[in-house]
């Protein structure tokens, strides 16, 4: 789950992680009455969840109340890459004697948080990447050793932060990991993480170290156990598809093919999407239905694959272990009273009744539904109807 930069913030001044004060606000007239209590000069920036909206006007500097409302009035409302604004946050203006990038996040390849520092902040990670990789200071933690006073020393020597900023730097990522581990994120990042020019309080400058941007996706599988952070969701802004499974159950993920793929067990989905792509096609989604699967959550996962209007064909895999190959086909049957999709269907069922299940769709005749024998029979075919449906 992704949370707004103000509610990111919030979730780092729980950890005395040091940001700009500011308010949030969803009206003109809040907006300019957050200014009025924060002061001028204030910064009036859009609340969205991607990147650039400096650069698209979403982030503007207001010297008074009358720049305030302007700004406020431009902002709301503006689309930024697709998002519409509907919040805003207020916050005061920072001076800036340098900008630096600063992350935690989940490397799922070495199975280890990667902690990582650049003095390029205020720019795109990847660009830096790019371009300068030397310039990108990185550090995997054993989750069982922690971040430790000496690895971010280190990251701070290795980037070429100035001496007199490397402690409270490396002060500063330590708390970052603190963030990261304590609240179950997969990604923290500040960007950028400013020194400010003013002797700040506290030992060797760490007062002159803030926060200006943060950048937090937690973990959904264990909101459970952070219902503070749960109520953080925004279900008006999560995929449609997406919002329909979650409330019925199901493991779905939307990708930006379109032949519909459902199977019962990550694996076989994920097998099944690759041998789809290796036909040449291009998967609309991924859905698990789970082991066991009955037929009211077989009609439940048809209806959400079909609520994707670029679906143009759909393939269903089912290896029947605890999967039954009946119930499966009682429950397309079923869907297809229910729904009655307009787009074709290809079925593989092997295993646990996987020849009932064939004589079930064999008697109801349904129509523009084929049957294949094996995984790569049943992905070639799916592909083949799915181009002979984009050409209709």
């Amino acid at each position: 789950m992704d949370l707004l930069e103000y509610q990111g913030k919030q979730l780092f001044a729980r950890h005395d992680i040091p940001v700009p004060s500011g308010r949030h606000a969803t009206s003109v007239d809040e907006a300019v009455a957050a200014a009025d209590d924060i002061g001028y000069p204030c910064v009036i920036k859009a609340q969205v969840k991607i990147g650039g909206r400096g650069k698209a006007g979403g982030i503007k500097v207001a010297d008074d109340r009358h720049e305030a409302r302007e700004h406020a009035q431009a902002i709301l409302g503006m689309d930024i890459r697709g998002l519409e604004v509907h919040e805003l946050w207020v916050e005061e203006a920072s001076q800036i004697e340098a900008e630096l990038y600063a992350s935690v996040l989940l490397d799922r390849g070495a199975k280890k948080p990667l902690v990582m520092l650049s003095t390029h902040g205020g720019m795109d990670i990847e660009a830096v990447a790019e371009e300068d990789p030397d310039a990108i200071a990185t550090l995997h933690v054993d989750p069982l050793l922690g971040f430790q006073d000496f690895h971010g020393r280190r990251l701070a020597f290795e980037a070429g932060v100035p001496a007199e900023l490397v402690r409270p730097i490396g002060g500063f990522l330590r708390a970052l990991y603190d963030v990261f581990v304590a609240e179950e994120a997969t990604l923290v990042e500040v960007n950028p993480l400013i020194v400010t020019p003013e002797a700040g309080a506290g030992a060797a400058g760490a007062g002159r170290i803030r926060a200006l941007d943060a950048k937090v996706t937690l973990d959904d599988n264990a909101l459970f156990r952070h219902p503070d952070n749960a109520e953080l969701r925004d279900p008006g802004a999560e995929d449609p598809q997406e919002r329909m499974a979650k409330e019925r159950g199901l493991t779905y993920v939307k990708l930006d093919g379109d032949i519909g793929i459902l199977g019962n067990g990550a694996g076989l989905v994920m097998s099944t999407l690759d041998v789809v792509a290796q036909y040449g096609g291009r998967p609309a989604n991924f859905l698990d239905a789970g082991g066991g699967s009955k037929a009211e959550a077989i009609t439940q996962a048809v209806e959400v694959i079909l609520s994707n209007e670029k679906v143009k064909a759909v393939l269903f895999n089912i290896f029947g272990g605890i999967t039954r190959g009946d119930e499966v086909a009682r429950g397309l049957v079923e869907a297809f009273r229910q729904v009655e999709p307009r787009v074709p269907f290809v079925v593989r069922l092997d295993g646990t009744n996987d020849e009932e299940g064939r004589r079930i769709l064999a008697a109801a005749a349904l129509e523009g539904v084929r049957t294949a024998a094996t995984m790569d029979e049943a992905a070639q075919m799916v592909v083949e109807v799915a181009k002979q449906g984009a050409a209709a």
